[in-house]
C-alpha cells in the first residue's frame, strides 16, 4: 500500500485571474481528488513592476506522489494553463508547494498576511 502524504499548495494569479483560478482547480482535482480549497483573497503586488493585483488561494489535500514528482507536476500544470516565464511580471498561474507532510516549502511565503489568514482556513 503506498503511503499518503499531507500537501498545502498556494494558487496565484495576477491576469484574468478568476478564470486562471477556477481553471487550476479544475485542474488540480484530476491530479489531486482530495482537495479542499480556502475562499479566494485579492493582495497588492510585491517585487514587480506591474500593478496588477493578486487573486491568491490555498488548498490541502492527500497524495502519494513524492515531493519532487509533484514539484515537476505542479510545474507542468501552469504551463498548461498558459504560464511563461519572463513576461514582463504576467503570472498567468503560479502553483507552490507549501508543504508535504511537516516539510515546509517557500518559507518567505509563510510569513506573508494572505497564507497566515489563509492557513487559518484549512
Amino acid at each position: 500500500m503506498k503511503m499518503k502524504h499531507e500537501i498545502i499548495i498556494s494558487i496565484a494569479s495576477n491576469e484574468n485571474q478568476e478564470a486562471n483560478l477556477a481553471k487550476a482547480r479544475e485542474l488540480l482535482k484530476t491530479i489531486i481528488p482530495e482537495l479542499t480549497f480556502t475562499h479566494e483573497l485579492w493582495t497588492e503586488p510585491v517585487n514587480t513592476t506591474r500593478k496588477s493585483m493578486y487573486l491568491n488561494q490555498l488548498c490541502k489535500g492527500v497524495t502519494e506522489l513524492g515531493p519532487n514528482l509533484l514539484s515537476e507536476v505542479l510545474k507542468e500544470t501552469e504551463m498548461r494553463l498558459g504560464r511563461r516565464h519572463n513576461e514582463d511580471g504576467i503570472v498567468v498561474i503560479d502553483l507552490d508547494l507549501l508543504q508535504y507532510d511537516k516539510e515546509r516549502f517557500h518559507i518567505k511565503d509563510w510569513e506573508r498576511n494572505y497564507v497566515k489568514d489563509l492557513m487559518k482556513e484549512l
